[in-house]
């Protein structure tokens, strides 16, 4: 179906070369005023072709939140389609944001929609929630080792509400977070250097011990910037699977915009930072 590596293999070689930085490319109201534009599919489109020249030829990964792009409705999402060939094209993994989550043939058309080779919003991976159960899945764990796409699971998120899901504890004694942990565990059994099925796992959450965070898969991070984390926090929380963690940043390199300089260098920054705390730990 393609000629694709795997997704793992990809976004380890992208990490090794260009540094574990994942900027968002998250366009809500707010940021598209800091950068001087209207809030109609005009600025969007300046705001991501701005993001995408300054960051997608140097960072290893760009996440768009596909929420921002979906409220201008049909043309924000031809914006959208755009914004992942283009970045995919400068040689950025692009990591689709938009958390799809159901069952049977439903599932199985969030998987085409972004996992399929032919689709216009193909990405290199889509993140997903599996609280419908992680079978629900299914469909799009298939078509992602099919077209050497990955996935990321909400497992440990860093929003406070998260916890009442994930920290509950089943009957067998695990928490619904360590479960989803270990069935891409099971996912990623013997792939190397990297599987491809990883869970999105929040570096604001402190200490994450009694996790076992090392699945064989990468960990989406959100949380460093804005949100609190520092780069620096990276080994405390991630311990032993801080080499595999993906950190997203968005509003640290976004506010420096619409200048492409300015975003390009921040980027840096942070993909220096991190790359620093990583490989000292």
């Amino acid at each position: 179906m393609t000629g694709l590596d795997p997704f793992g293999l990809r976004l380890r070689r992208a990490m090794d070369e260009r540094g574990p930085l994942c900027v968002g490319i998250d366009p809500h109201a707010s940021l598209l005023a800091e950068w001087g534009l209207n809030d109609d599919v005009n600025g969007l489109e300046r705001f991501s072709r701005t993001v995408v020249e300054a960051v997608a030829g140097r960072v290893a990964v760009l996440k768009p939140q596909s929420a921002f792009f979906e409220r201008f409705g049909s043309r924000g999402v031809a914006v959208l389609e755009t914004t992942v060939r283009e970045a995919r094209e400068a040689g950025a993994l692009v990591v689709m944001d938009a958390k799809r989550g159901d069952i049977g043939s439903t599932m199985a058309a969030y998987a085409e929609s972004f996992l399929h080779k032919g689709a216009p919003l193909f990405s290199d991976a889509l993140t997903v929630s599996p609280y419908l159960g992680y079978g629900s899945l299914s469909p799009a764990v298939a078509l992602a080792r099919e077209s050497g796409a990955g996935l990321f699971v909400l497992a440990l998120t860093s929003n406070p509400e998260g916890g009442e899901v994930q920290h509950a504890v089943r009957a067998d004694g695990r928490t619904v977070g360590a479960t989803i942990l270990g069935h891409l565990a099971l996912e990623n059994a013997g792939e190397e250097p990297l599987g491809s099925f990883g869970a999105v796992v929040g570096a604001t959450l402190g200490d994450l011990s009694s996790y076992d965070l090392d699945m064989g898969g990468p960990i989406l991070a959100p949380g460093i910037g804005a949100q609190g984390a520092t780069a620096a926090d990276l080994p405390a929380v991630f311990g032993r699977a801080v080499r595999n963690v993906v950190p997203n940043v968005s509003r640290g390199v976004l506010r420096h915009g619409p200048d492409v300089v300015a975003l390009r260098d921040a980027a840096e920054r942070f993909a220096d930072e991190i790359r620093a705390a990583v490989t000292s730990a």
